[in-house]
């Protein structure tokens, strides 16, 4: 009898450990997995540069939240398109770049068949800034950007991919020349605005009316005065000065997912011809009428300032 109940024993081990068993595995099977924007983020292996700056500016809690939130995440390639390294974003502080992140977050779900058709409506972001998104027949874009995959589900709201990282405007188009070093045509304006025969309304509707500006950079400058042959902008009739920094003006936000082939009306009358690939390396170029067909190329776009778009351009337009 012993032995048979002792040969029986892992039997009757078995049969009352199976509802432990069933227990445990009923547990597990109650745990919830969640699919939030941070885990999208974190599980995501183009999300690696992106995955760092929401640690360093400590909203992985926040994303994992109920939302609805609308994320426009830059992808790796796109941290590397924009220059920003990590090494870059561990030296901001975490202020710094939530404000950056903040920017690429909308409070409310926003699918892309939901985007407002635009051009460029205005959404107010997480962080109080507005963006502006557009949708038309070569896709969907914010500030100008592409989204280059759309629609990436996740619990409390959706992430659309973008091309690059958006940055939040600094000022007006004139804080944003000063802020970005464009000192020649800060120079030109002030000449224009101030000197004898100027407009002195010039700089305050820089600053103040919703504009878009193809800004000369100082090598421009430079190029224009060895044309010119001479030596400083002070050197340049002011009416001159006039007409050539009006020439460079396009009236309400012109975001590059704007332009087209063909002629551009400037706000000051006259026209340039733009053309979006035969730049240098296929950038978009802007050709004005008395350039002698010397196309400038765009070099940067969309630049977001609080009163409009400014776009860098490699050779000052003559009308």
């Amino acid at each position: 009898m012993l032995l048979k109940t002792l040969f029986n024993l892992p039997l009757m081990l078995f049969i009352f450990s199976m509802p432990v068993l069933l227990l445990s595995c009923e547990k597990d099977n109650d745990t919830p997995t969640t699919n939030t924007i941070t885990d999208v983020v974190v599980s995501g292996s183009s999300f690696t540069t992106l995955e760092i700056a929401v640690l360093k500016a400590n909203l992985q809690t926040t994303l994992s939240g109920a939302g609805p939130f609308t994320v426009f995440a830059p992808d790796d390639p796109a941290f590397t398109s924009s220059g920003i390294t990590t090494a870059m974003l561990n030296s901001l502080t975490s202020a710094q770049v939530q404000t950056i992140l903040l920017y690429h977050t909308i409070g409310a779900k926003i699918n892309a068949a939901d985007v407002p058709a635009g051009p460029n409506a205005k959404v107010i972001t997480a962080g109080g800034d507005s963006v502006f998104v557009t949708k038309n027949a070569n896709g969907v874009f914010i500030n100008g950007i592409k989204v280059t995959t759309a629609d990436v589900g996740a619990d409390n709201g959706v992430i659309h991919v973008i091309g690059k990282v958006l940055t939040p405007p600094v000022g007006n188009i004139v804080e944003t020349a000063v802020a970005g070093g464009l000192d020649s045509l800060v120079k030109a304006v002030t000449r224009a605005t101030t000197a004898p025969g100027g407009d002195p309304a010039l700089a305050a509707t820089l600053s103040s009316a919703k504009l878009t500006v193809f800004a000369p950079t100082n090598a421009a400058f430079v190029q224009l005065l060895s044309t010119l042959s001479l030596t400083k902008i002070d050197d340049i009739p002011v009416a001159t000065l006039l007409a050539v920094l009006r020439y460079h003006v396009v009236g309400g936000r012109a975001f590059s997912s704007d332009l087209a082939n063909g002629n551009l009306t400037m706000l000051a009358g006259g026209n340039t011809t733009v053309n979006l690939t035969n730049g240098t390396g296929g950038v978009p170029t802007i050709t004005g009428n008395g350039n002698s067909g010397n196309k400038s190329n765009i070099t940067a776009t969309n630049i977001v300032c609080r009163n409009g778009v400014v776009h860098l351009i490699d050779r000052v337009l003559i009308p």
